[in-house]
């Protein structure tokens, strides 16, 4: 009997799906520069947001300091 990896054949419509998304953004972004709508198309940020490290504060939070000195 011949054996199925079947986590390749789960991968591949995924991988084939985000091949399709690239292209349809691309396709996208190059319709508003060729429109003029826009003059560039910036690359999105490379770094994972979560890796920064958290702070600890003393006393109130931010966010309650922020807001009484609005008031």
């Amino acid at each position: 009997m011949l054996e199925v990896d079947t986590q390749y054949l789960l991968e591949l419509p995924q991988s084939q799906m985000q091949q399709d998304e690239e292209r349809k953004r691309e396709a996208f972004h190059q319709a508003l520069l060729a429109s003029g709508l826009v003059k560039q198309i910036k690359k999105p940020l490379s770094y994972q947001l979560s890796a920064r490290r958290l702070v600890q504060v003393q006393g109130k939070s931010v966010s309650e300091t922020i807001i009484e000195e609005r008031r």
